[in-house]
Parts: structure tokens; sequence; C-alpha cells
């Protein structure tokens, strides 16, 4: 049993920032990456950031230098700090992780339910 669970979107202006959370809980062995994604309207779901054990972090070419994502010193967090938003942002943002889980040390891919965040012009 695992979980993924987002927090922070809201309704913000141009130019504003929202600090986005997702607390990971359950049966976790270990968490190889974590990162968050997003799907606006009539778009695909793309990568927006994801950070890695090890240090790597690959970031979209779209938020380079407004976005940051960090983990938390628990290491089941995973925070993504959006600074200078632009209405393009306005998506629902997903957390994503890529995690063993002590029932069966199986490996798979888990999903929030998501958060909004519309950002206006």
């Amino acid at each position: 049993q695992v979980q993924l669970v987002e927090s922070g979107g809201g309704l913000v202006q141009a130019g504003g920032s929202l600090r986005l959370s997702c607390a990971a809980s359950g049966s976790i062995f270990s968490i190889n990456a974590m990162g968050w994604y997003r799907q606006a309207p009539g778009k695909q779901r793309e990568l927006v950031a994801e950070i890695i054990n090890g240090g790597k972090i690959n970031y979209a070419d779209s938020v380079k230098g407004r976005f940051t994502i960090s983990r938390g010193n628990s290491k089941n967090t995973v925070y993504l700090q959006m600074n200078s938003l632009k209405p393009e942002d306005t998506a629902v943002y997903y957390c994503n992780a890529d995690l063993i889980q002590y029932t069966d040390y199986a490996r798979g891919d888990y999903w929030g339910k998501g958060t909004q965040v519309t950002v206006s012009s």
C-alpha cells in the first residue's frame, strides 16, 4: 500500500509563486526517484522536473530558471518551488515516484491524484 498526496496548488496571478508538496507513505522500501508532471486540457501529460537519488535533476526546458525541485530531509517528500509563473503553466500537477515496496520488493511507478494550478493573466 503506497500513497502519494500532493498539496499547494491554487490560484495565482502571472509573475507570482507557488510551492507544491508531495508526501509518500506506506510500505516503502526505497525511493529511487521522484518527480512532477503536469497536464493541461487537450494536451499530453509532460515531465516538469525529476530528482534522482545520486543527485541528478532534470527540468523541462520551459521551466528552467523558474522552477526548483527538491527532496525533504526525510526523503519521503518532494517539493516544487514555482516562481515567475505564466498562464501557460496552468495545469493539473501530478507527483510521481519510482519506488520499491516492502511487500514484495517490486519496483513500480506511482502517481498522486494531482493538484490544480491556475495562473491568471
